[in-house]
């Protein structure tokens, strides 16, 4: 087999929902997401198997599958990792001795061989993403989970009995595409089942300058599915990450669990916030003070320490204070660093989700956050006090978070991505126990399990759905396990979602239904060859990209409408006249003899959907039959979107079907 190619010596930069540690006169400038230099790859960073449908045994006893996960590696000394009975695997192996749990070929890649004094040189996970991700798709059941009380119950994996083989690649600097090569062409060569990868953002590369795309598409044509992290750089469009056709895109999706944390001023008023605070102040009452007027005058301004970053407060006037702060970026570090007793935090943007901090806090939106401003400022001796949280049911679940990163794609817009929503707030999974649970020095919390949030923690649930299909179908291709998962999605509600499927792909994960979807719209490497020749990529660079002697036929190259994709996307220009027909071929995975019907759901209005052959008769398992989609009208409007449903009367094979300019 060949190996894959390394031209890059670029890296991106972290941007897990967990907070990166600033390094020595680090500092955000108000609005940024990230730190450091741009080329470093992000991290994008319980009972939710159980919201999807599986039960306590579900998946449990299914036997030989190896998830493959490139993380900040793994720490295996956690319940969620302990099986039944050992196994002696002929890989390189971490076995814990105390539980019997084993994870084969853990493996660990530096290639420019700085490491720095937070890495561990080993595939342990010093970070916690990496073992929280690992334990979503494939923990054991374990009762009594939870963090310091919240979001306590039984947690599990998608598939439990799955073999987990970790590629570490990710470091406390950031993940290098060199690295990322290297993983993932072993992970290749070890013979993985599923690949799942929680890491990507940076600025946008075409497929042959991307070094996930790059393995992805090597992975496909060894028969390995590559489930990746939508991205954490939401809600603006077209921020996507991992967008190629032969991968799964995961954007993050709520579940009916929100945290509030109410905070209680000096004149008795209570105002309710956000965040995940396991701290217990008992009531007790502390002076407070607004970062503006504490700057560190040796280092900051009163702009810089109004936001509260770190090394931007006096610690004299802050230490054993609550202190306002006008950004919820600086994390609570700065104020943490500083000696307050606590942190409130104010923002312009709305916030839909709850963060960990390593002090008392809660964060408010510009209306709370301006009224809490003015308290402080209305008396010479402000205080408050910093309740617990409390856990509050989220009747609108799910819905996709804010931070999820929106199509369309990039490159090729009408690729619809992401591909698919599952939940990615809030999760409690489990956590490395040599980091503390916000993972910074002075945070002296340390716990089994960790409750996060971002698209690093959907995407390991449909890896886990990936390889619970895979259990039942062993000699499926990856792209008719996407295919099985996108068409069985529950759909989702644009209302709710105002960027629809550009949001959320074909909907919210349904493993259960995936399983057994009827049928399955297959490709191959020949078909993406074909895309990429339809795209106009000259032979060069298709050539990077297969590693082959690959080439574009010379009578006709594949336009994207002909790719045999499961969903259905057209860019068109506002009230222009337009005519597109889409070419799919259906295969047949379900009873030997089926009819399915095709039923359209689209909007009324100046659109005009047609399906030819509108019926599909199945006289064995297996077989193909082809059918166009022939869209026409013209557009008014920004988006447009319905679904087509093929329909035995047993299954519902739904593509979404979006229209946009």
């Amino acid at each position: 087999m060949k190996r894959l190619p390394r031209p890059f010596s670029t890296t991106r930069t972290p941007a897990t929902l967990q907070p990166r540690r600033f390094r020595a006169g680090e500092q955000k400038t108000e609005g940024q997401k990230t730190l450091g230099a741009a080329p470093r790859a992000p991290l994008f960073s319980a009972r939710f198997f159980f919201v999807l449908g599986f039960g306590l045994r579900v998946g449990y006893w299914v036997i030989g599958l190896r998830v493959g996960y490139w993380v900040i590696g793994l720490v295996v000394l956690s319940l969620l990792f302990r099986t039944l009975w050992t196994v002696i695997w002929t890989f390189i192996f971490v076995f814990n001795w105390a539980s019997g749990k084993m994870a084969c070929n853990t493996k660990y890649y530096r290639s420019d061989g700085l490491f720095l004094p937070d890495d561990f040189e080993s595939p342990r996970d010093s970070d916690g993403h990496g073992t929280h991700t690992a334990s979503t798709a494939a923990g054991n059941l374990v009762d009594g989970a939870s963090l310091y009380g919240f979001g306590s119950g039984t947690a599990r994996g998608g598939v439990p009995s799955a073999r987990i083989a970790v590629y570490k690649i990710c470091w406390s600097d950031g993940c290098q595409d060199a690295d990322i090569l290297a993983g993932l062409d072993d992970a290749i060569s070890d013979g993985v089942d599923i690949i799942s990868i929680s890491v990507g953002g940076g600025r946008t590369r075409d497929y042959f300058e991307d070094a996930i795309d790059i393995a992805s598409f090597h992975a496909m044509k060894n028969g390995i599915l590559t489930v990746s992290s939508a991205g954490n750089e939401g809600p603006g469009r077209s921020t996507i990450s991992n967008f190629s056709p032969w991968s799964l895109s995961v954007a993050a999706s709520t579940i009916d669990r929100k945290f509030s944390t109410k905070v209680q001023l000096g004149n008795k008023k209570i105002y309710e916030g956000v965040s995940i605070n396991t701290f217990d102040l008992k009531n007790k009452t502390y002076p407070m003070i607004y970062g503006g007027d504490a700057p560190n005058t040796t280092t900051a301004s009163s702009r810089s320490s109004r936001l509260c970053f770190p090394n931007s407060l006096d610690k004299k006037l802050v230490k054993g204070k609550i202190v306002l702060c006008d950004t919820i970026r600086a994390n609570g570090i700065g104020a943490l660093s500083a000696g307050a007793a606590g942190t409130v935090a104010r923002d312009l943007d709305s916030i839909d989700y709850s963060n960990l901090f390593p002090l008392p806090a809660s964060c408010f939106n510009f209306v709370d956050g301006r009224n809490i401003f003015q308290y402080v400022n209305s008396t010479s001796a402000p205080t408050a006090t910093i309740f617990r949280s409390s856990e509050v049911n989220d009747s609108l679940a799910p819905y996709i978070i804010s931070f999820s990163s929106i199509g369309p794609n990039p490159i090729t817009p009408e690729i619809i991505k992401p591909d698919i929503s599952a939940p990615g707030v809030h999760i409690l999974a489990a956590w490395s126990s040599i980091s503390p649970v916000y993972s910074i020095p002075g945070d002296n919390r340390f716990v089994t399990f960790n409750i996060i949030s971002g698209t690093s923690m959907s995407c390991p649930h449909v890896s886990g759905a990936a390889a619970y299909v895979k259990s039942f179908h062993p000699t499926w291709s990856p792209a008719a396990i996407q295919s099985a998962l996108m068409t069985t999605a529950a759909p989702m509600r644009s209302g709710i979602n105002m960027e629809a499927e550009f949001a959320y792909g074909s909907g919210h994960l349904n493993p259960l239904k995936a399983a057994n979807p009827g049928l399955v719209y297959d490709a191959n490497e020949t078909d993406y060859i074909n895309f990429l020749c339809g795209q106009g990529y000259a032979t060069r660079l298709i050539q990077l990209l297969s590693k082959d002697n690959s080439t574009c036929p010379k009578d006709t190259n594949g336009t994207v409408s002909e790719l045999n994709y499961p969903s259905f996307g057209l860019s068109t220009s506002p009230l222009k006249p337009f005519s597109r027909t889409f070419k799919r071929t259906a295969t047949n995975v379900g009873s030997p003899t089926a009819v399915y019907r095709a039923n359209l759901s689209f909007p009324t209005g100046t659109l005009k959907i047609r399906v030819n052959p509108d019926v599909l008769s199945f006289t064995s398992v297996g077989q193909k039959l082809s059918f166009e989609v022939i869209v026409e009208g013209t557009m008014d409007k920004a988006m447009m979107s319905g679904a087509l449903v093929w329909d035995d009367g047993e299954h519902k094979v739904r593509s979404p079907i979006v229209v946009f300019i």
